[in-house]
């Protein structure tokens, strides 16, 4: 073959939320923390490169992330990961710390001990516990306790064309969300509405970061809202979720950050108390366990430590490919299955 780079990649969903984990291949990532990796990733042309190659058509799909497996850089830690999706790299995601931890496991790459296997994972947004439920051979579930998650500003007043005053929190699970309860716009999170959530979500996502301005107070690397969450809450107390995703998608998990960042403002209103387990299903009805596990500090503001627990599957292993004659080598996306803003890539 005249293949001028090829990267082998392991087919991972947890809880229907597809997270591909380059298990080889991958180039070497410069940066002396994983932060660092995560600034150099989306603002160097060779870290875009590689972004798009494994994002973008005809390699990717606009469906899921690919996970870059990197040296870990803390002495705690048995991996480091970076996820990487159309748009950017991104610090944390708690679907894809349970597809990389079940893709470390069931690979052999990190020994698996049964019944339990406890894997550190370290992200640009901190470390994250992972302690893996095993059985012959397969790892069955995955509980996360994720980085500390707090509030930026609770309901913050959002003029909107469409839909007039919006009221939405800025919060912090690892990335920045704006949580919007779903029906200031009219709709309920089911899968017959995902389209519409979308294109809401992609407008309200604009018009936040163009007003309000957030970055993570010890990580500068971590800024922006990357995602707007719509919530409801079912009558059994099931928080749903729809997390809409540049340019044009809806996370098929219930969201282990975004879920994270909604634990944030429950707590800050006194509706959740250290040691409070309850449900999140996904918009295709999919569900993760969302705990407190203990308040704490970040730069001075109360934050807590959420906990994540979910499912990962594997589903396949191949490989990509760039053939350096390839007139596509850059990538591209269309609005037909890419989603309207598919036409800023």
């Amino acid at each position: 073959m005249r293949w001028k780079r090829t990267i082998q990649l392991l087919d991972v969903h947890a809880e229907g939320e597809i997270g591909r984990v380059a298990i080889g291949g991958v180039p070497k990532i410069p940066g002396e923390t994983v932060a660092d990796q995560l600034t150099w990733l989306n603002t160097d042309p060779k870290g875009q490169e590689l972004r798009r190659f494994l994002c973008l058509e005809p390699r990717g799909a606009p469906i899921g992330s690919v996970n870059l497996l990197l040296p870990a850089r803390h002495a705690d830690a048995d991996a480091a990961f970076i996820i990487l999706q159309p748009d950017q790299a991104h610090a944390s995601s708690g679907s894809n710390s349970i597809c990389v931890t079940t893709a470390l496991l069931e690979a052999g790459i990190v020994e698996m001990k049964e019944p339990e296997t406890v894997v550190t994972l370290e992200t640009a947004a901190g470390l994250v516990r992972a302690v893996a439920t095993c059985r012959d051979g397969r790892c069955e579930k995955v509980k996360l306790t994720m980085v500390p998650s707090f509030v930026h500003e609770l309901d913050v007043i959002l003029q909107t064309p469409l839909w007039g005053p919006i009221r939405l929190d800025l919060c912090y699970g690892g990335i920045f969300y704006a949580l919007v309860d779903v029906d200031q716009i009219g709709l309920t999170i089911e899968k017959a509405n995902a389209a519409e959530l979308v294109k809401a979500g992609m407008v309200l996502k604009d018009l936040i970061n163009k007003q309000h301005t957030v970055v993570h107070p010890e990580i500068p690397a971590i800024s922006g809202v990357a995602y707007v969450m719509f919530r409801e809450t079912e009558p059994d107390g099931t928080v749903r979720t729809c997390t809409t995703m540049w340019p044009g998608r809806a996370d098929r998990s219930p969201c282990g950050t975004g879920n994270s960042a909604n634990l944030a403002a429950l707590h800050a209103r006194g509706q959740v108390k250290v040691g409070d387990v309850f449900r999140s299903r996904s918009i295709i009805g999919t569900q993760f366990e969302v705990g407190l596990a203990k308040e704490t500090e970040i730069a001075g503001r109360m934050a807590i430590v959420p906990t994540i627990s979910g499912r990962g599957f594997t589903f396949g292993l191949h490989q990509v490919a760039l053939d350096p004659f390839d007139p596509l080598a850059d990538g591209f996306a269309m609005t037909d299955v890419w989603g309207p803003s598919a036409g800023e890539i």
